[in-house]
């Protein structure tokens, strides 16, 4: 998790956001692919059909340039096969840990770890700012505590595709907050992201 983090936010000082998220949704690829070969789960075609029209969705929203083939783009693939690694750790953890004790520890860890970096980078934040980080860390524990919580349900398999649906809701934050109208393309590859799960979820039912 610290590895996904550390390595995608410094990314993006040299790799532009587009390209960036492009390559990090790499992971449900990644997380498919590493579920049926370590976790042995069975994965169908429709489930490669779902996640890789997930990736052909958030390709068509980013639409990544020339930047992609530079050598600063393996810091958000390092984010990606992090996160997917993490992913598929935190669902082998569950067989054996709380929900609650596997979100703990990471975040322990991770604070344990950045703790020790952070003085040689140290900023005093404004009581503003502060409050802003605090708003974040509350967010950011909520959704690992229901991502943990959905792995509990539903295998790796079939919860990858879903990962997808951040970039819709990412859009949505930056209509509401920043006045951004997304534009024909980017409503395009909504719809193919949406449509993938739901797709998925039909295939999973039958």
């Amino acid at each position: 998790m610290l590895a996904a983090s550390v390595s995608f936010v410094i990314g993006l000082l040299y790799v532009p956001i587009g390209e960036a998220t492009a390559v990090v949704f790499l992971s449900p690829m990644l997380l498919t692919w590493f579920a049926g070969k370590i976790l042995k789960e069975k994965i169908t075609v429709g489930q490669w059909v779902a996640v890789g029209s997930g990736l052909v969705g958030v390709l068509v929203i980013v639409r990544p340039g020339s930047a992609l083939f530079t050598p600063a783009i393996f810091l958000p693939l390092t984010g990606a096969f992090s996160m997917a690694i993490y992913q598929l750790l935190t669902r082998r953890l569950l067989t054996t840990d709380h929900i609650v004790s596997t979100n703990f520890i990471t975040g322990l860890f991770c604070t344990a770890i950045m703790s020790m970096l952070v003085w040689y980078f140290w900023q005093t934040p404004t009581l503003y700012d502060f409050m802003l980080m605090l708003v974040g860390g509350a967010i950011a524990t909520i959704g690992h505590l229901l991502l943990t919580y959905s792995y509990r349900h539903g295998s790796v398999v079939m919860l990858a595709p879903f990962s997808y649906a951040q970039i819709v809701f990412a859009s949505l934050v930056s209509f509401l907050f920043f006045g951004h109208i997304p534009d024909d393309l980017t409503m395009f590859g909504m719809l193919i992201i949406i449509v993938s799960g739901a797709g998925l979820v039909w295939w999973q039912r039958r």
